[in-house]
Formats: structure tokens, sequence, C-alpha cells
């Protein structure tokens, strides 16, 4: 089951924010399955914990920690990260998966659906790749990687009016991970940074779009064969696997069937 070009990250810690379920509770497996020890972290942990026993009674290599993190709260991200120090040491690898979209509309949508989205899609995500570079240079970790979920609505905005604001939080995220990329090679750091795009994947991210409309978010995934979550999964484990002179900038992704 151990990939080559995994090796190397065996009992080192991976964070995955969003990790109860859809691209990061697949991603949390795969990296267990590889020996990983990974604290997995979401507002809601039941489901993460659900996944622990059953990596746990699968015979994994690995470990999954879960923990109870509001991702919108500074002071909560900032209260795991130093949980993580005194309980592991620290952070190998981030995987800045949380994200979520309001169909809040830029014509007419409400400022707190708009602050929702930068909240947790960019700010979030700005402060984890803060805290997990701070925790890798205090223990002259120079290997590690950062790996941010995009999404295709970071590369092209499409002609559906709900989700203008949330491709903007994504377009946000293609400049954060290339100007973090730059920053790390200014610090002279070998730290990767990544980031992966995929088009529509089967989860309930719809379903929290148009969580007025269930037949519609039901419907957005009926007429084309989607990506999995595991598919977003095997991009990650691709990522950490390249050898580590090699950076992987972006993957791009789609369904296969999808147009746009």
């Amino acid at each position: 089951m151990a990939r080559a070009g995994m090796e190397r990250w065996r009992d080192r810690l991976a964070l995955v924010t969003g990790a109860s379920g859809g691209i990061g509770a697949a991603v949390v497996r795969a990296l267990v399955q590889q020996g990983l020890k990974v604290v997995g972290c979401a507002r809601t942990v039941g489901s993460i914990e659900e996944l622990a026993a059953e990596c746990k009674s699968a015979g994994y290599p690995g470990t999954l920690i879960p923990f109870r993190c509001d991702l919108s709260n500074e002071e909560d991200i900032l209260s795991m990260f130093s949980a993580i120090r005194c309980q592991h040491s620290g952070v190998d690898i981030c995987i800045n998966n949380a994200g979520l979209a309001r169909p809040d509309t830029l014509l007419s949508g409400s400022t707190s659906g708009w602050k929702d989205m930068f909240n947790v899609n960019v700010l979030a995500l700005s402060i984890c790749t803060r805290e997990a570079y701070q925790s890798m240079k205090e223990r002259k970790v120079d290997d590690g990687h950062i790996i941010n979920i995009n999404s295709m609505s970071g590369h092209r905005v499409l002609p559906q009016s709900v989700v203008h604001f949330y491709s903007a939080t994504k377009y946000a995220v293609t400049a954060l991970t290339e100007g973090l990329r730059q920053e790390l090679r200014e610090a002279q750091t070998h730290i990767r940074a990544t980031c992966i795009s995929p088009g529509l994947v089967e989860t309930q991210f719809a379903f929290k779009l148009h969580d007025k409309d269930p037949e519609k978010a039901a419907a957005t995934y009926e007429h084309i064969k989607c990506l999995k979550p595991e598919d977003v999964a095997e991009a990650v484990i691709y990522v950490l696997s390249a050898p580590p002179h090699v950076q992987i900038g972006d993957i791009q992704m789609r369904p296969t069937e999808q147009v746009t």
C-alpha cells in the first residue's frame, strides 16, 4: 500500500482542515493509509471520530487525531496550533481544504454571506499557512509542504451569479499560493507550495450552496460523471510523493465530461 516517494512522510504530522467529509475526509484517509499522523479538524468532529475508528480497525499504519476548530475564529486556529505544538511537536504538512460557498450574488448578496466565504476561504487559509510555516521554521523543518485545495473557479468565472463571490475567493487562493511560493524562495527554504484545482466533485458542496433547493443541488451532480473526493486525494498523494527538487505549482483537474 505504501506509495513510492511517500516513505519520507511516514510518522510525520499533517494538518487537514475541513476533514469531516468530502475531499477532506478522503485526503485524511489517504494520508493515514500512507502512515502519517493526521490532525483532522472541523467545527464538528463526530464524523472524524468515526473515520478515526474506521482507519484503526482497518489496520492503517498512520493515526487520525480529530480536533474541533472553528476556522472562522482566529483564536480557535491559534489554540489548535498551540495544542499541536504541545502534543505532537508541530506541523510538517498543512492541507488547507476547508472552504464554503454561499449563494450571495454581487448585486444583491448579503454582506454576511460574503464575509463567511472570505473568512474561511481566504483568511483561515492564510492564518493556517502562516502558523504552519512558523511551526516548520521553529523546528528547522526544511522539507515541509503547504497544499491549498483550490478550485477551477480560481481560474475562470462561470456565468452563474451565485458563485461569483466564491470564485473571487478562489482567485485569491491562486494568487496566495504563488505568493507563498515566492516568499518561501526568498526565505531560502525548501518548503513547497501547491494548489489543487478540481472542477465538479461529488460532495455535499452543492447541497450547502443550494441549501433551500435540494433538487437543484442533486441535479448539479447528475448530468455528468463527476470527480470523486478520492480523485482529489490521489492528486494530494501525487504532489507529496514528488521528489524534493520538484515543486508542482497547480493541478487543474475536471471530469472528462465537464465543459467549462
